[in-house]
């Protein structure tokens, strides 16, 4: 799937009042001055796709605050078919549109293509559409969980990888299973008695959902029997024509008179129309009384029955259930056990039969993974030092170890692991034994240029993984950035000129006072604007060798 976030609105959220923000595709990096706000355009990003949300970020004064994006996507054939089945409509025109409102009072809400949806699909569309990485996200990359994805990936076995995962959870469930059918052999003789007479007691109680409700209503009901039936009896008095004090006698009456009236005068139609439509309802309460006096059951027999009823429910409720649902349960599964020690032996064997063979395809995934991994490791740890070389680490060593695991895992037989040795005489270490976040934002960066055929995610967001790399390295940053680019929308926070320049679009965070409140804007800057906020990146915004370097800069990228 092809996705472009094409734009972002953010109303009252932090700073923002009321902005649009329309990225385009490419590189684009947003730029600015420290605490202008830059960050608040990838955190409404986040808080779209799912992540926690801060009602302290609500805008001052408002109650509400919201944020909407537009994707164009192209072949989402397979996301209409996620969309339909989260009861959301599928992509018109190759428009995705999302939308997250949170309140100051009440919970938030949010919307797929116009659809309410819950916050476990916004998100799971988020992991779907953008990767993000700032500062502190490189630690993803510690894990040896994480390596291992990142090596399947790579050797084109994610499917592979899923299979095993699967055989994996099924062997472990079959396990369990047959271990929960040893165990009824324990006490079998005394466990078969209470669950055969559970079972028995429970099914010859015939329970019907909704039951108890419908038997205690029938049981106050006839409990106050003789009382319904005298209501009853005066209401059907006052309605009735029987007696002169009947309210169908008067409204015949008043019938009549309205017929005469409508007679000798024809304004007095609607008059008479309005006395037929009374004494017709009337009519038909009258019956409505009658029908409903019937039902009323005064047999004492059958407040027996009920009285009984009720008893025998609570009592089941003790014994097995807090509720009717709880014990109907519990007489299922009562049954399923008694069921499951009688056949046990059978069980067990048809299970142990299937584990069997659910291990045989595990094994054969887990060897197929393992050799997957095993090829390509060499591969991923050549193009990843060349892309190290080219981010300035001219000596530096990237490896790829595997350990053969005791027990196979979720992931397989295997786990990987990353290893760099930045200077040359170093012995390498585990990735996660590097201190230095510069040395660890490149070798991410490097990462994600390797893979950028095989990741599918179609938007890269980089906030500040550039930090602490500067000078030529920081041009050959840049330089990736923009090749990466060519495989997906790319958004990058930074405050590296070198960086900037290499964008195809770029965008300052301002903050603007207007005598009362403080409002964060964006820009998009061309021309000599551009030049400027590159001169100001540089240090010297009013010297013209920094505005002289700007441009060269941007001469550079074309």
């Amino acid at each position: 799937m092809l996705a472009t976030l094409a734009s972002l609105r953010i109303r009252n959220l932090a700073l923002v009042e009321d902005l649009t923000w329309q990225p385009g595709a490419g590189l684009a990096a947003i730029t600015g001055e420290t605490g202008a706000g830059k960050s608040l355009l990838i955190g409404a990003l986040q808080l779209l796709l799912g992540e926690r949300a801060d009602k302290s970020l609500i805008r001052t004064g408002a109650d509400s605050c919201t944020v909407e994006a537009v994707f164009e996507v192209a072949g989402a054939k397979e996301l209409d078919v996620w969309l339909e089945e989260q009861g959301a409509e599928p992509c018109a025109d190759g428009e995705l549109l999302l939308k997250r409102t949170l309140s100051t009072t009440g919970s938030g809400r949010q919307f797929l293509n116009g659809s309410a949806c819950t916050l476990a699909a916004l998100k799971a569309l988020g992991d779907r559409l953008v990767d993000l990485h700032g500062p502190h996200d490189h630690q993803s990359l510690f894990s040896r969980e994480a390596q291992t994805k990142v090596l399947d990936a790579y050797a084109g076995a994610t499917e592979v990888a899923a299979a095993f995962a699967v055989a994996h959870r099924e062997q472990a469930r079959l396990a369990g299973e047959v271990a929960r059918l040893h165990g009824l052999e324990q006490d079998a003789t005394l466990r078969r008695d209470m669950l055969a007479h559970a079972a028995k007691e429970i099914a010859a109680a015939k329970l019907q959902p909704g039951e108890e409700e419908e038997v205690m209503s029938r049981l106050r009901a006839a409990g106050n029997s003789q009382r319904l039936i005298e209501l009853g009896s005066q209401l059907q008095s006052a309605l009735g024509s029987d007696g002169e004090g009947g309210m169908r006698v008067a409204l015949a009456e008043a019938v009549r008179a309205g017929r005469e009236l409508a007679r000798l005068d024809e304004a007095a139609g609607a008059i008479l129309a309005s006395l037929e439509d009374v004494a017709g309802r009337v009519t038909d309460l009258e019956n409505e009384v009658r029908h409903h006096a019937e039902r009323i059951d005064a047999d004492p027999a059958t407040l027996r029955e009920l009285e009984e009823r009720a008893d025998l429910l609570q009592s089941l409720k003790r014994k097995y259930g807090g509720t009717m649902e709880e014990v109907m349960a519990r007489g299922e599964q009562a049954a399923k056990d008694l069921e499951d020690i009688e056949t046990r032996g059978e069980r067990i064997a048809e299970l142990q039969k299937e584990q069997v063979a659910m291990a045989s395809k595990a094994r054969k995934l887990a060897k197929s993974l393992s050799a997957a991994r095993a090829k390509a490791a060499p591969s991923l740890t050549k193009a990843v030092t060349k892309e190290l070389r080219e981010l300035g680490f001219l000596r530096a060593e990237f490896g790829v170890q595997l350990e053969l695991l005791d027990e196979a895992r979720s992931l397989g037989a295997d786990l990987a692991e990353f290893e760099f040795a930045p200077n040359p005489g170093e012995s390498a270490k585990p990735l996660r034994a590097i201190a230095s976040s510069g040395e660890i934002s490149r070798v991410m960066l490097a990462l994600k240029s390797v893979l950028a055929g095989q990741d599918g995610v179609p938007l890269l967001v980089f906030d500040e993984i550039d930090a602490n790399v500067g000078g030529e390295v920081a041009v050959k940053v840049g330089q990736k950035m923009r090749e990466l680019s060519k495989a997906h929308q790319v958004l990058c926070i930074t405050h590296l000129p070198q960086v900037a320049a290499a964008a195809h679009r770029q965008f300052a965070v301002t903050k603007e006072f207007d005598g009362t409140r403080t409002t964060t804007a964006v820009g998009e800057l061309s021309g000599a604007e551009r030049v400027a906020e590159l001169a100001r990146m540089l240090g010297g915004q009013d010297s013209k060798s920094a505005l002289a370097h700007a441009r060269s800069l941007l001469t550079a990228h074309g």
